[in-house]
């Protein structure tokens, strides 16, 4: 349970704390002293969004902890089997969180709090007029073995909307799909023709080059061999070079190396005008040759202006082509397997609905039962409710129907929808009466009440202050209040004031519970009449209330 609240700079509040303990602890205090900021700022700690206009005036940040006793599910931050959630706010409106004193986010907050603390307020009670809120509702107290149908059922629903999607965008594009596939045809047809071979474009172009310029090539292969092997050519320079060194180491063997060289140079120029002839002979015009291979480069660049610049990325946009029409090709096979598959799962989809539809109808009447009890607990004698099961005119996420609490206040009065029916205090009461039959359903150990008592008061208010007195007996309950006939039955009464515009906070006697409860009942605190009042209030209290362990 929640043991103790921190508070600084936030709002109204300097610096408080506010220690509590076991059963119904109740807060209660004159309207602006500061009630509002203490739930505000257990939210806060909690994860709530934060804001830095709550940041008190001329503070630096506000800040929050919250000490809690630790839970199975939150044993992994826990030491010395508590829990520490801490959130700061600072004036600039950065936000930082902390779990046990380690960093973390606000979510991670959020999703630790809500097996230590439920909040209710105003708000809920409006959520509670949501149909979508009362299917909800419905689902939890039909059990867990109707919550693990439920989830099947929500399962089946996200798979057979997806294939649905699925299907019907493969349909909507079938025209386009038909006109993709001609044209993919085309192109794998028109490139698959030219066989074309990787580096092909390189070697044409030096081909063409060569049939192109071939009696300017003869002519100077010619002009090289002659100069090479003709008569006094290199070739013989050369030759007689070496002889004539070749004598001269003879003479003088420092000679020997420049012979050496002279004789290579000769053999090299020998081999030279051999290749040079070679090459000469090879030389030939074939005009046809090059006719062919001019109108094979005519087709390689038609090629390359449409698919790529290079016979690579022809080759590479081949492939993805070949590729893609395989896809489009088999898109009828795809699409009869998505309608097989949308079949059998709305199949599937509307057996489970009845399976989940069978539970709601099997818990309706139970829920009815119990809420109608609980509201004539909470001072509403003669209450019925009906708990009806609308047919939806299709399937949705949440199955076959929407659930509608229709509340009768009192005999006689027709059953409608809560929005059209209830005033403020019975949708607070109903609130209350939801959260009671759902207690044993959960293990929240803390739960806290804000704003219940909007539109309540008098013997109504008596009844509310019971029923949280009982659920305090197995639980801790906050309640913020301005009812005396609900703080009259507080085990632990703490009052909230504002002195020099900073609230604080003090547990209260039993005298001064007395005085407290005077002026909430006649905004006085001497008057004998509401003294009177409040000692039989409290004495209610006393004698209603169970002994809180």
């Amino acid at each position: 349970m929640l043991r103790e609240l921190h508070i600084s700079g936030l709002g109204v509040i300097d610096d408080l704390d506010l220690d509590l303990h076991a059963g119904l602890n109740v807060l209660t205090g004159e309207t602006g002293a500061g009630k509002t900021m203490v739930t505000v700022g257990l939210a806060l700690a909690l994860g709530a969004r934060a804001d830095s206009s709550l940041v008190r005036d001329g503070a630096k940040a506000a800040r929050v902890q919250a000490r809690f006793d630790a839970t199975q599910s939150a044993a992994d931050w826990s030491e010395d089997d508590e829990v520490l959630l801490s959130r700061s706010v600072s004036a600039d409106g950065k936000s930082a969180a902390r779990v046990g004193g380690q960093l973390a986010t606000a979510s991670t907050l959020a999703d630790l709090s809500g097996a230590f603390v439920e909040v209710h307020g105003q708000h809920q009670a409006q959520r509670l007029l949501s149909p979508a809120t009362q299917t909800a509702f419905l689902d939890r107290f039909a059990g867990d073995a109707h919550v693990v149908s439920l989830t099947a059922y929500r399962d089946t629903w996200d798979r057979w909307r997806d294939t649905r999607a699925a299907l019907e965008a493969l349909t909507a594009a079938s025209r386009e799909r038909e006109r993709e596939l001609d044209l993919l045809a085309y192109q794998v047809r028109e490139i698959e023709a030219v066989d074309l071979r990787d580096g092909e474009t390189e070697r044409m172009t030096s081909e063409e080059a060569r049939l192109a310029h071939v009696e300017r090539l003869l002519e100077r292969a010619t002009e090289a061999e002659e100069t090479l092997s003709g008569d006094g050519s290199l070739g013989d320079a050369a030759a007689g070079a070496a002889n004539a060194l070749t004598d001269a180491a003879r003479l003088d063997p420092r000679a020997e190396t420049l012979a050496d060289r002279a004789r290579s140079l000769s053999t090299e120029l020998a081999e030279l005008a051999r290749d040079v002839r070679d090459y000469r002979e090879g030389l030939s015009a074939d005009p046809q040759r090059l006719q062919q291979i001019r109108e094979r480069q005519a087709v390689l660049n038609g090629l390359q202006r449409k698919y790529g610049a290079t016979e690579t990325e022809v080759l590479s946009f081949l492939e993805e082509a070949t590729s893609r029409l395989t896809a489009l090709a088999t898109a009828d096979e795809r699409l009869a397997e998505l309608s097989g598959t949308a079949d059998r799962l709305q199949t599937e989809l509307h057996e489970r609905a009845g399976v989940v539809t069978d539970g709601r109808a099997k818990a309706a009447p139970t829920l009815a039962t119990a809420l109608e009890r609980e509201l004539q607990q909470l001072g509403m004698p003669g209450a019925t409710v009906e708990v009806e099961m609308d047919p939806l005119p299709e399937l949705g996420p949440t199955g076959a129907e929407r659930v509608e609490l229709r509340l009768s206040p009192s005999p006689g009065q027709k059953a409608s929808p809560l929005a059209k029916t209830a005033s403020g205090g019975e949708l607070s009461r109903t609130m209350l009466a939801c959260r009671s039959v759902m207690a044993d359903l959960d293990d929240v150990p803390t739960l806290v009440f804000d704003e219940i008592d909007v539109g309540i008061g008098g013997e109504a208010g008596l009844a509310v202050g019971r029923r949280l007195a009982h659920l305090a007996e197995s639980r801790q309950i906050l309640v913020v209040t301005h009812l005396p006939q609900i703080a009259c039955f507080a085990d632990r009464h703490i009052l909230v004031e504002k002195t020099s515009g900073t609230a604080t906070v003090r547990a209260l006697s039993d005298d001064e519970r007395v005085r407290e409860l005077s002026r909430m009942l006649a905004g006085l605190t001497g008057s004998d009449g509401a003294v009177t009042h409040a000692e039989e209030l409290l004495a209610t209290g006393s004698a209603s209330r169970g002994t809180v362990a």
